[in-house]
């Protein structure tokens, strides 16, 4: 029996089906809106942790889930 994985497909078709299986989508989406969420932090650092907000961590948090969201959104629709 002749193994003949090295050129059973082409590689690019593998490289491609091993980054999905090694790095599912989720984690681009997560990866995508940390960016988001660390531009927004920046912006809305000073508001948050100046008193007007009664749990600023909690409202970090709300926005990272919504970064999250958004990227996961860009993904789907790009």
């Amino acid at each position: 029996m002749k193994l003949n994985f090295l050129t059973s497909g082409l590689p690019l078709q593998d490289l491609v089906v091993g980054a999905s299986i090694y790095f599912p989508p989720i984690f681009k989406a997560i990866i995508l809106g940390f960016f988001i969420w660390l531009i927004l932090h920046h912006l809305l650092r000073d508001w948050m942790y100046s008193g007007d907000i009664w749990h600023p961590t909690l409202m970090d948090l709300s926005l990272f889930s919504l970064s999250v969201s958004a990227g996961l959104a860009i993904l789907v629709v790009w």
